[in-house]
């Protein structure tokens, strides 16, 4: 079964895609490790990357290539990114969604920053995110209509989100 979990930053999404990998007892590959990988590669911080990204269509091409290969040559693999749902032939599309208060709480206790910075990081990025995935692919971030479920994770903790994804599952 190949699953995506799409979500903006701070929604969840690693951490769901990790607990339902375990409780199902199959990979995950995460769209944001492989652009991370990508900043580190070029010795770049995240946002700087972001940025960069969006002069260099290239690089946003290369991680949707790397994960539809991936999903092409898995039997069974979740498989979590912001686009995930647009490339990957998958039998369950999820979209994890969270105030952007409870987003940046999370990030901010993960990344060891203040709120207020965070807040405007996750906003800068989010703008960088929409803008880079209009051009390139003509993607409406906020278009929904794709996904089987979506889930507010700001409702509950990622194991309950992965028993909710785990019993959608059952009906297909």
């Amino acid at each position: 079964m190949i699953i995506t979990i799409g979500g903006l930053a701070g929604t969840g999404t690693t951490t769901a895609a990790k607990v339902l990998s375990e409780k199902m007892e199959i990979p995950y590959v995460s769209a944001g490790d492989i652009f991370r990988q990508m900043a580190a590669e070029r010795g770049m911080e995240i946002l700087e990357f972001s940025k960069f990204a969006e002069d260099n269509l290239e690089v946003d091409l290369e991680v949707d290539k790397r994960q539809a290969q991936m999903a092409r040559e898995s039997k069974d693999l979740i498989v979590e990114g912001r686009l995930s749902a647009y490339f990957v032939e998958a039998d369950l599309k999820t979209w994890f969604m969270a105030p952007i208060d409870v987003r940046t709480e999370r990030i901010s206790q993960r990344e060891n920053k203040t709120m207020e910075v965070v807040k405007e990081e996750i906003i800068r990025r989010g703008k960088s995110e929409a803008k880079r995935y209009q051009e390139l692919h003509d993607i409406d971030i906020g278009y929904m209509e794709l996904y089987d479920i979506i889930i507010n994770t700001h409702s509950f903790h990622a194991e309950s989100i992965a028993e909710i994804i785990l019993k959608a599952t059952e009906v297909i």
